[in-house]
């Protein structure tokens, strides 16, 4: 496939993020794909009209499969579509693959379908979940301590007004709509100017990633796609913030054997051998005509290796940099 076509797939709600340098990437496209973060299926189309003979689509949100069904038909048995986590992928997939891919975060589909609660410019229900169990962020602010709040904030959203935010939300109890949420935020922090992230994106981001347990569900994934992996396999990911991309990182160096020994004046480490090669080298970013055609891309990194015949293994969570768990504790003193 051309780069051009890549860049310019049929219609569809979400635009695949850097689609065009991935198929690059990992061609020539064969043998069976899991595509992880399913979503719209841009990744999985791509890599069909690439030439893969079956991709198996993965995703915790059983919605997104009856949206695909205008375009999934011409595929037929070679487009397999599985409900669950990516955490998972090596179970749901059955069977040794070529490539798995990974999108990371949440769609823009979901963004924009305000009964999905994910948008602060969008007024819906405090939902946030990727799939349909569990508790929602409704529940977690409403439940959580300040400081379990404030913890989320800062550690997963790397928001620096993590307390403030978090005394605010304890103060306005319950919350129930995404822009009453928002606007408890806003009135924390300095108006908006021209040009900046809308002041509630930091504080939503993170509790999003907490009701969906974000970070924890990506190192199983990675984990779950080393052992799905044939040799000479590869593994995609995109990632769109710095703490997803941390993680990916270094889960390829440490899998890589390239994580360093640490202190000269500790004890040194154990030799890994190498279950990943890099495929590219760093992290590749969209370039400026995709950023013109998507401004939702700007964030977004593409890292790719190659699996090799090593056994997979877990990884040591403390090289990954994860943030630090929250607990967030039931505040059963009531609203305040």
């Amino acid at each position: 496939m051309s780069a051009a076509a890549a860049r310019l797939p049929d219609p569809t709600p979400h635009v695949p993020v850097l689609l065009a340098p991935l198929l690059a990437a990992v061609a020539p496209v064969s043998g069976v794909w899991v595509d992880g973060t399913f979503g719209a299926g841009g990744y999985a189309r791509g890599l069909l009209e690439a030439g893969a003979r079956r991709v198996i689509g993965i995703d915790r949100d059983p919605s997104v499969f009856p949206m695909a069904a205008a375009w999934a038909e011409r595929f037929g048995q070679r487009l397999v579509l599985k409900e669950g986590t990516f955490s998972e992928l090596d179970a749901l997939a059955g069977e040794p693959v070529e490539g798995v891919v990974l999108d990371l975060g949440v769609s823009s589909m979901q963004i924009d379908q305000a009964e999905r609660g994910f948008s602060f410019q969008k007024d819906g229900p405090l939902d946030m979940r990727m799939g349909t169990t569990g508790p929602t962020a409704a529940d977690l602010v409403n439940t959580a301590t300040e400081a379990a709040l404030a913890d989320i904030l800062f550690h997963y959203g790397e928001e620096r007004a993590a307390r403030r935010i978090a005394r605010a939300i304890v103060a306005a109890r319950p919350l129930a709509r995404t822009l009453e949420l928002a606007q408890v935020i806003e009135r924390c922090l300095p108006r908006q100017k021209p040009g900046q992230s809308h002041p509630a994106t930091r504080s939503f981001q993170a509790i999003r990633i907490a009701v969906n347990d974000e970070f924890g569900q990506l190192v199983l994934g990675l984990e779950a796609a080393e052992r799905a992996l044939a040799p000479g396999g590869r593994l995609a990911v995109v990632s769109f913030h710095s703490l997803e991309d941390r993680i990916v990182k270094r889960f390829l160096q440490a899998r890589s054997g390239g994580e360093g020994q640490g202190s000269r004046h500790g004890p040194s480490r154990q030799t890994v051998p190498a279950a990943f090669t890099p495929v590219i080298r760093g992290a590749v970013p969209p370039d400026a005509e995709e950023l013109a055609a998507n401004p939702r891309a700007r964030s977004a990194k593409l890292r790719v290796a190659r699996r090799t015949e090593v056994p997979a293994a877990g990884v040591d969570r403390s090289a990954l940099g994860l943030p630090k768990p929250v607990h967030a504790k039931s505040d059963r003193g009531g609203n305040r």
